[in-house]
């Protein structure tokens, strides 16, 4: 990992760069328009950049299920029955050698133009992420974009067994698909499926319900789940192989990183073996995972991952603290659950699954999110990840269609971000940023938590960050009235961070605004603090 703060951009490349302000719920993408990976200009990139982030990961980037026919350019329909709205879930991979279609100007040269955004993004200064998704793919996928010689997932399985080590699939000899609920909509044709092949959220028969990633079949990594979960890994099988191809394929291109989608629902031994691999052949690649159970993160991360999410922790400690569900105590709870894995730790406070903070079923407004986005950047040294649209105050409170009204911006209908940005929210996010990647003290430095010797602050949070020359003390008031703290230092502190007692000059990196601070063991500090608001204190 580097040393300097990794600050990851999340963009929903879609919705991104869409002018378009129809927003007709279920509207096709002639009605609603679409980003492009042209509408990544360098001005744009530089943006970003200044915007105090070192990665983008541009999400929805390999060709996926859509509803949108592509066939005059070679590219298969996909049976509507089986696409979850009609710009489809990016999740639903339809072939791992190609692009979106819908983000090119020319789709005859669309791999073309995403090879151009992968050097205007590194010219920019940024590196690039983007997904892999690993544990299934669309129910009709079919690679067109293949390289010669590349035999097609399943194009080789015996689907009279159920579960074969070399099979890419896992079957349900003898029964045809038949959801649980009316897949149609007045089709032509049913989609038919003889057998059945699993579904992608380990749905091992032939009927999934509306709940389920019906839209999805489960790729087969040697895991006999008929007979309760044996692995079955020497001979390597085929699946493994075919990914491993894939991700060389990918990374030959110039990517900097993999987010790995549902990365824990795919052997760790497979990780193991694969990552190795790309890393020898490509130093400095980095593979993000999505693994939601604490008991599997040092297993992941021991099998090649280098950051993976924090999302039963930090996450929703964090989300629960600025909805006043929790005390400021359920923040130091969850960095010390991950504090020997704390470099590896994705912290965040938006994504596509999750909801956005300025929807009215979270915070309903993004600048009582403040305190929690201070936190969360500047605490430790670990990255961070922010979602398009976040700094903005995008509340995603459409009804698009399939995504329907969930304060969630929808990863599966053509869609744009609203009009109506908040400017200054934006600019505070980068004063913070910024911060984040200037200040040694941040991307180097030491983290001492002061809230055992403050346990009376419920709904505030402090703490330190120090490095050889530099000394920040932070604190943030998730509250919704100001407070004046006499904010306690305890001595293990100044034994802690080799910090000496005495009157110190303070400038608050926020506004600038300089104050006079007396250290001393166990001793207190006033400080000053708005609803919801912060300080970053240089001392």
């Amino acid at each position: 990992m580097a040393s300097s703060k990794i600050i990851i951009y999340q963009i929903f490349s879609r919705l991104y760069g869409n002018s378009c302000q129809a927003r007709k719920p279920f509207g096709t993408i002639e009605e609603n328009g679409c980003g492009k990976f042209n509408n990544f200009s360098p001005k744009v990139l530089k943006q970003i950049r200044e915007l105090g982030t070192t990665h983008v990961w541009y999400t929805g980037i390999i060709r996926h299920a859509t509803m949108t026919d592509y066939t005059k350019y070679g590219i298969p329909l996909q049976h509507p029955a089986v696409v979850k709205g009609r710009a489809g879930s990016p999740y639903a991979i339809t072939d791992y050698y190609d692009v979106d279609p819908d983000l090119a100007v020319n789709v005859e040269k669309r791999m073309e133009e995403f090879e151009k955004l992968i050097n205007r993004t590194h010219r920019a200064g940024l590196k690039m992420i983007i997904d892999f998704v690993p544990n299934h793919v669309a129910r009709q996928y079919k690679s067109v974009a293949k390289p010669e010689g590349v035999v097609d997932l399943g194009e080789d399985d015996n689907p009279e067994n159920g579960f074969d080590p070399q099979n890419n699939f896992y079957y349900c000899p003898g029964q045809s698909f038949a959801p649980y609920f009316d897949l149609y909509h007045g089709e032509l044709f049913p989609y038919e499926e003889t057998p059945a092949k699993a579904t992608g959220n380990d749905c091992f028969h032939n009927a999934p319900g509306i709940n389920d990633w019906y839209e999805t079949v489960k790729l087969n990594y040697g895991v006999d789940y008929y007979a309760g979960r044996i692995g079955h890994f020497d001979p390597i099988p085929d699946t493994w192989k075919k990914m491993l191809n894939i991700l060389l394929y990918w990374a030959a291109k110039g990517i900097d990183g993999f987010r790995c989608d549902m990365a824990e629902m795919v052997p760790a031994e497979f990780w193991a073996w694969v990552t190795p691999q790309v890393k020898e052949q490509f130093p400095g690649i980095i593979f993000i995972g999505e693994v939601y159970n604490p008991q599997e993160y040092r297993r992941y991360l021991s099998s090649g991952f280098d950051l993976l999410y924090d999302k039963v922790g930090m996450y929703d400690a964090v989300g629960d603290v600025l909805r006043h569900h929790r005390d400021t105590g359920a923040i130091t709870w969850a960095w010390q659950q991950t504090d020997d894995i704390k470099d590896h730790m994705l912290y965040f406070l938006e994504n596509h699954d999750e909801l956005r903070l300025a929807s009215d079923f979270f915070v309903g407004d993004a600048w009582k999110a403040l305190p929690g986005f201070v936190t969360c950047v500047l605490m430790q040294q670990n990255p961070f990840m922010l979602y398009a649209g976040q700094e903005w105050a995008e509340r995603g409170m459409d009804q698009e269609g399939f995504s329907g009204l969930d304060g969630r911006t929808t990863i599966f209908d053509y869609w744009s971000l609203q009009e109506d940005r908040d400017e200054k929210l934006t600019a505070y996010y980068k004063k913070v940023l910024n911060i984040a990647q200037t200040n040694k003290a941040i991307s180097d430095g030491t983290m001492f938590d002061l809230m055992y010797a403050n346990g009376q602050y419920r709904r505030q949070f402090a703490f330190f960050r120090k490095s050889k020359k530099d000394t920040l003390l932070v604190v943030s008031n998730f509250d919704d009235v100001p407070v004046t703290m006499g904010l306690t230092i305890p001595a293990h502190a100044f034994e802690y961070l080799g910090l000496a007692e005495g009157s110190y000059q303070a400038t608050d990196l926020l506004t600038g605004k300089e104050t006079q601070i007396e250290l001393s063991c166990d001793g207190a500090v006033g400080i000053d603090l708005e609803a919801r608001g912060s300080v970053i204190l240089k001392i």
